[in-house]
Parts: structure tokens; C-alpha cells; sequence
């Protein structure tokens, strides 16, 4: 059985971190099929994005820009993105 996932869910990844911090920072859209986004914050487990990163949660999303793999991947499979 295929999921279809029709509000994809965004999440903040954090990279390496530089002297002025947030542009290392994107927002990725979670491939929900590899574990949610609140699983991921509650448990501490790493979720999997759109893209392929792996990595675990822990900032607002709405504070970042939108990775633009996510982004052509969500546009690719007809799902609306957030504004």
C-alpha cells in the first residue's frame, strides 16, 4: 500500500555552526514515511527530508529559508508548499 502525503511538514536542519550562524541553517520538508517531525523533537531521533538530510529537529523552521531540493521534490509530486 502507498502513502500519500498531501501536507508535507517542514523542519529546520542545523549544520556546521559559523561566527554569524543562521544562514548555515535551511528548512526541509520531512518525508513523513521515514518518521514524523514531533516523533523526531520527543524522541530525539533523526527524521529524513525531502533532499536526503538526516538529522534531528530542534528550531523553528518558520526562521529559515526552504531548501530548494525540498522544495522542487514537494512542487515534483503536486503538494502545496506552505507560504
Amino acid at each position: 500500500m502507498t502513502e500519500v502525503v498531501t501536507s508535507p511538514l517542514i523542519a529546520e536542519e542545523t549544520l556546521e555552526q559559523t561566527s554569524d550562524g543562521d544562514h548555515e541553517r535551511m528548512a526541509h520538508i520531512v518525508d513523513e514515511r521515514f518518521g514524523t517531525v514531533a516523533e523526531a523533537i520527543v524522541n530525539g531521533t533523526p527524521c529524513v527530508a525531502l533532499c536526503g538530510k538526516v538529522w534531528v529537529p530542534n528550531r523553528d523552521p518558520k526562521r529559515y529559508p526552504l531548501c530548494g531540493t525540498c522544495r522542487d521534490v514537494a512542487k515534483a509530486n503536486g503538494w502545496s508548499l506552505p507560504s
